[in-house]
């Protein structure tokens, strides 16, 4: 899979209590979709959140669709 980033931002997320660190990331990439044999522009969202235990980050891909042009 190839990827090229087109576009980031950073969604707000009300829903979780004030002080955790939690926010969700989207991003518009370029992928090849192998079952078609073609490039198209997806929309992923991440699901981003400290883990302080470990003293990182971890990134978790949450949703993936298709841009309709």
């Amino acid at each position: 899979m190839s990827a090229g980033a087109i576009h980031a931002e950073v969604l707000p997320v009300a829903a979780f209590p004030a002080g955790s660190e939690l926010h969700w990331e989207k991003e518009n990439r370029i992928v090849w979709n192998e079952q078609q044999h073609t490039s198209e522009e997806c929309e992923l969202v991440y699901e981003v959140s400290w883990i302080s235990e470990l003293g990182t980050w971890r990134r978790f891909l949450r949703s993936q669709r298709k841009v309709q042009s």
